[in-house]
């Protein structure tokens, strides 16, 4: 990935304002449960993914110390036709 290629939006939300299930597929929740949802391109394989998944879990849970089970990831995969960076341009298209 290219070095300069950061974008992140980061929203804090108070515990009205997250509706999430006490627990699912056999995890149970917190109130701190935390959402990452990222979007890419469509160009990782599985097992990259599953690493990643417990690269960031490995890492919340150092610092700032949250529970494993409260870190729910998503991954939304765009093809790289779908992207435009600016001037209207499909860049890596």
């Amino acid at each position: 990935m290219p070095e300069d290629d950061l974008f992140q939006i980061i929203t804090e939300h108070d515990g009205a304002e997250i509706v999430h299930a006490k627990s699912y597929l056999g995890i149970a929740y917190s109130d701190d449960l935390t959402i990452i949802q990222l979007t890419v391109s469509d160009t990782r394989g599985v097992d990259q993914k599953k690493r990643l998944y417990r690269r960031i879990v490995d890492l919340l849970a150092d610092n700032p110390g949250l529970r494993r089970e409260d870190v729910f990831i998503n991954i939304v995969e765009a093809k790289r036709e779908n992207w435009s960076f600016g001037n209207g341009e499909a860049q890596y298209a």
